[in-house]
């Protein structure tokens, strides 16, 4: 059986990985010319390090990156709301990584190009499109010869041009909410491990943690901010576009809390991203004969909860086990579709009505939306904060009983 995969990002990779692992051929076509380390930070979960380490990359990662010690939710004021162990910290097995995405990216192309060898691993192929007969799949590259292989898997993210084969009329999600992601040289704020949630959308939020120790020889780390925003009347950021502090230093003007001064956070950013929160409705299927979707071109979802690349892992794990299995590959597609489609729908919504930062939207709704006197225990119970969090983690498939 001859497996090609479109797309050598995180799920692509971790496919190819897994089928190598249980000794199956692929190959991976994917449209970069080079390998770089682009982009900001990612944290990666439980249930995404439990995939990780059975690929054999766990002590590469935790080498790389900061593991967390703690989430803790604070409202626009810098007023305290939840806080709670994660990882390893939290009663799990495997810790909680805050990392810069294009060193996971790094880890994983390297494992495979070592692992499978790099023969199989072809740049400079962007797929234009896909055929396929009783025997097998034709795949289309911009100026490069066409392939032939017994299944396709698309792994070529939320704009994908085989997705897009089979859904043709399909647009992205666009809701209004825009978001600004930087990285900035800064000393370590809380405890230096701390994955912090401040304010909600509709007032403009960040999700700040570290991604890297002591980048300056002075104990600075490399921290990782998102800034988000819901306007009603807003367009969507261009993710085309790189870009700037002054553009997003004025939404949070005001927060400057003592333990943190968001804008001079912000403001000595050393490169900032923008785009734009969308995702796409559920689809009813991803298998189309020899072709089926993961990761982001199966399943794009808000970039919440660290959820996106801890699913395309899953899919890439399960996707892997079904195929190895052995019989008709068809089927072994189908029987993935079965098991993922379902439970990554239940995600791409909850991330859209109740993602972790429900947490502080709730307590702001009992504030009245302004700062309270006293403590947040004045307006609501920790465990009834708790019980948020642990919903969204039994959903999203990362719950300390789901991982036991």
């Amino acid at each position: 059986m001859r497996t090609a995969i479109v797309g050598g990002g995180i799920g692509g990779l971790a496919l190819a990985l897994g089928l190598h692992q249980r000794g199956l051929e692929c190959d991976v076509y994917e449209s970069a010319g080079e390998i770089r380390e682009l982009g900001v930070g990612i944290t990666l979960l439980p249930h995404a390090m439990r995939e990780l380490a059975a690929l054999g990359v766990q002590p590469e990662l935790e080498a790389l990156g900061i593991e967390n010690l703690e989430s803790v939710f604070f409202n626009r004021w810098g007023q305290f709301i939840y806080r709670e162990p994660r990882g390893r910290h939290g009663g799990y097995a495997l810790p909680e990584i805050g990392i810069h995405r294009g060193k996971l990216h790094a880890v994983l192309y390297h494992a495979a190009v070592q692992r499978l060898g790099a023969a199989r691993i072809h740049l400079d192929h962007r797929c234009t499109g896909v055929e396929q007969d009783a025997l097998q799949a034709t795949l289309r590259f911009e100026n490069r010869a066409p392939v032939r292989a017994d299944v396709v898997i698309a792994c070529d993210g939320v704009n994908s041009a085989l997705r897009r084969q089979f859904y043709p009329q399909e647009q992205p999600a666009f809701a209004g909410i825009n978001t600004w992601r930087g990285t900035t040289v800064h000393k370590p704020i809380l405890t230096g491990k701390s994955y912090l949630r401040i304010g909600s959308i509709d007032t403009g939020k960040m999700v700040i943690y570290p991604i890297a120790d002591n980048v300056d020889g002075q104990g600075k780390q490399l921290v990782n901010w998102v800034a988000e925003l819901r306007r009603g009347d807003a367009g969507m950021n261009d993710w085309n576009k790189p870009g700037r502090p002054e553009d997003v230093v004025p939404m949070f003007a005001d927060w400057k809390f003592d333990w943190l001064d968001v804008p001079a956070l912000i403001a000595g950013a050393n490169q900032v991203f923008e785009y734009p929160m969308v995702d796409k409705d559920p689809v009813p299927r991803w298998t189309f004969g020899r072709v089926t979707f993961l990761g982001d071109a199966a399943h794009p979802m808000y970039p919440r909860g660290s959820n996106g690349s801890a699913q395309a892992l899953i899919d890439a794990a399960t996707l892997a086990t079904e195929l190895a299995a052995g019989g008709d590959p068809l089927a072994a597609l189908q029987r993935y579709e079965g098991l993922r489609l379902p439970v990554t729908a239940k995600v791409v919504e909850i991330n859209r009505t109740v993602p972790p930062d429900f947490i502080i939207m709730k307590a702001d709704e009992l504030a009245g939306h302004r700062a309270f006197p006293g403590t947040i225990d004045d307006l609501i119970s920790q465990a009834e904060l708790r019980k948020i969090s642990e919903d969204y983690k039994d959903v999203a498939g990362f719950s300390l009983r789901a991982l036991k």
